[in-house]
């Protein structure tokens, strides 16, 4: 009995990024002659900040954290699904264009699939933009 193909793939990943991993070595340490004390202050200092910043985002009891990264997300959302489907959009209407310059006889056929075709990415798009406005203005994650 072979194992699952989805615990294969995790494997092989898994397996792969170990490699992957380890390739990377790191530099040796440059030793001086003359040993300093090796401060760690720059390291509180982060630690500390990193620390204290969640605290400061805070404004009345509420997060500022969320609004700021579902605009992101937002941005995100609309541009990725703006690009996706503009890219799709031209790959479709390019090889309708070679299709109907190798067979002009079959061109309505083709304007209409293509049509039908282009109605569908955009549409694509549109959940792109609505996925965004409830990011911006009807956040499930704000109180």
């Amino acid at each position: 009995m072979s194992a699952p193909r989805s615990l294969v793939l995790t494997a092989a990943v898994l397996l792969s990024c170990g490699a992957l991993f380890s390739a990377f070595v790191p530099s040796p340490l440059a030793r001086s002659s003359v040993s300093a004390p090796v401060i760690a202050l720059p390291t509180a200092a982060l630690s500390a900040a990193a620390l204290v910043t969640p605290t400061i985002a805070y404004a009345d009891d509420s997060s500022v954290w969320i609004p700021a990264l579902s605009a992101v997300g937002a941005g995100f959302a609309i541009g990725l699904a703006a690009i996706g489907s503009g890219v799709g959009q031209g790959i479709a209407s390019g090889r309708c264009i070679d299709g109907i310059s190798r067979q002009p006889e079959v061109a309505d056929d083709l304007r209409g699939v293509l049509l039908l075709s282009l109605a569908f990415m955009e549409s694509l798009t549109i959940y792109g933009l609505v996925i965004a406005l409830v990011l911006l203005f009807a956040n499930p994650l704000i109180k």
